[in-house]
């Protein structure tokens, strides 16, 4: 047998991440090599151990798995990210996808499932859950307003998307700057070219716009 397929596991849910490496100790060519419980320890992580596969929730504290997504690509490009989540909708599936992640898959898999879905991943392959390949087809049909440029919000740069997300969530510069590990002067800058890109003119509409493109989600 060759080398074992290097996993990183992030989710905030410690049960979740105990659940997961004991379905993959029934396969005997992955390895669990680390977890993380939010997007920023995740991008560490893959820094220091630069795994095949990172396995990427979406909803965690901090940096989420969208923005964690975005920065591995430019920091571990060679670490396949799959998407492991509860989340079916159209938007997430999307985003993600044009972030050049190499799967999407939804944690009701079973654990051989899982496996398989990380080897495919980690081959350089496109892993769908069927219960989102319909709505990932569709949104990557091209469209006349996408590609006349009408859409104001796929002007954003990766930063300003992450930034969009950040104050829709309610953190002030600050609490951006910290996270993003960039200057408060750096952040207010994104922030107001966000707004300016967007013609938004308050937080309450940053927040509408990042709800309706599925930037953020509302709980029920």
């Amino acid at each position: 047998m060759g080398p074992k397929i290097r996993v990183v596991i992030a989710d905030d849910h410690a049960l979740v991440r105990d659940g997961i490496k004991a379905l993959l100790k029934l396969a005997d060519d992955i390895e669990v090599v680390g977890e993380a419980a939010d997007g920023g320890e995740a991008v560490a992580q893959c820094r220091r151990l630069k795994p095949e596969v990172v396995l990427m929730d979406i909803a965690m504290p901090g940096l989420g798995g969208l923005e964690a997504t975005l920065e591995l690509k430019r920091e571990v490009p060679a670490t396949k990210v799959l998407v492991l989540t509860q989340y079916e909708d159209r938007e997430y599936v999307r985003r993600f996808l044009k972030a050049g992640v190499s799967g999407y898959v939804l944690k009701r898999m079973l654990g051989s499932e899982l496996a398989g879905a990380i080897r495919s991943a980690a081959q350089g392959g496109l892993v769908l859950d069927p219960r989102v390949t319909k709505e990932a087809l569709e949104e990557f049909r091209p469209r006349q307003s996408e590609a006349a440029g009408e859409d104001p919000y796929e002007t954003l740069t990766d930063r300003e998307r992450q930034v969009l997300r950040l104050v829709a969530l309610g953190n002030s510069n600050k609490q951006v700057a910290e996270v993003l590990g960039i200057s408060v002067k750096t952040a207010m800058s994104h922030r107001e070219r966000v707004m300016g890109k967007l013609d938004l003119h308050s937080r309450t509409d940053l927040i509408k716009l990042a709800i309706k493109k599925g930037v953020i989600r509302i709980e029920p």
